[in-house]
């Protein structure tokens, strides 16, 4: 029992490396102009969603934006009203890192790897160096994608991870708890995702019981945020009180439908895990186009929640 946890841990570790790997990369091809970007398109809702969305796309990571976002506010570069908008299409950029790990490569991932590896330790431009490290991490992420689905089956074996399995497909709480509390642990809501998706396309998690997981690591991502808050300005707290709730809320609503959202991702593809990132996309892309008119009644209701001096 002890390999296969020592597995499940190297191959998480692989995938969070991974992502850093990824982040890192995209991050040096673009330097310090994601920042100039979001200070500058954010002018409005609409300019902040976008920027949001973009940022997100880049560098892999709500996580990350969400801190970056979260500093500049408490610079006073942005306001808690402009970071509203940037939460927003954050949310939905992160989709595009679900719909990347569905990818199926085969044998490709290897010589991803090498080439990427060759650019990273003989690259000298930072074009060159932010590509290598990319595709190191993109390398990495999808064999650690594959590690997930081939420890699935020997792990369900066991008799509390199959009766936490089982648990959780009898309840949408249980999932919803499970994907909160392991995302907070990792910090990763994709890493959530991914271990979601090898137990999903070995037919030991209904599609519901993932949704129901997927949106628990959707709350639980928001830990990052807030921790990012702790000692700055009380703008700063806003904006990690707002993601939060935005992604409760959302997480709710959706959470009394997962069995037709279920039923409509298995019409979109045949295979379990693109259906699950694309109920990622479906339940970002909802939550946070309804929201986005109302971003002015969002900030009052924060300010009221959590600020009433000021609302």
């Amino acid at each position: 029992m002890g390999s296969f946890w020592m597995l499940f841990a190297i191959y998480t570790a692989l995938f969070l490396l991974g992502m850093f790997m990824m982040k890192a990369g995209l991050y040096t091809l673009s330097g310090h102009r994601l920042k100039r970007w979001l200070m500058r398109f954010t002018a409005t809702p609409l300019q902040g969603f976008a920027a949001g969305l973009a940022t997100t796309a880049l560098l892999q990571s709500s996580s990350a934006v969400m801190v970056m976002t979260v500093g500049l506010v408490a610079a006073g570069y942005l306001s808690f009203r402009q970071s509203i908008g940037i939460i927003l299409g954050s949310n939905i950029g992160s989709t595009v890192t679900t719909e990347l790990m569905t990818l199926d490569i085969g044998d490709g991932a290897i010589p991803l790897l090498i080439s990427g590896a060759l650019l990273v330790f003989f690259g000298r431009h930072r074009l060159v160096l932010g590509i290598g490290m990319t595709a190191v991490g993109l390398a990495a992420v999808l064999f650690a994608m594959d590690g997930f689905g081939s420890l699935a089956k020997p792990l369900a074996a066991y008799p509390f991870v199959d009766a936490w399995l089982k648990e959780t497909n009898r309840s949408v709480a249980v999932g919803l708890l499970v994907g909160i509390v392991l995302t907070a642990l990792v910090h990763s809501s994709a890493a959530t995702i991914g271990i979601a998706m090898g137990f999903l396309n070995e037919q030991l998690l209904t599609l519901s019981a993932a949704i129901a997981l997927l949106l628990g690591a959707n709350i639980g991502t928001c830990i990052t945020g807030l921790l990012a808050s702790i000692g700055s300005s009380k703008e700063a707290q806003l904006t990690a009180y707002t993601h939060l709730w935005l992604n409760v809320v959302g997480a709710a609503l959706f959470a009394f439908w997962t069995e037709p959202l279920a039923s409509f991702a298995a019409r979109l593809s045949p295979a379990p895990d693109v259906q699950l990132a694309h109920v990622s996309v479906l339940f970002n892309v909802i939550c946070s186009v309804a929201a986005l008119p109302f971003v002015g009644a969002i900030e009052k209701v924060i300010l009221f929640l959590h600020d009433r001096n000021r609302a």
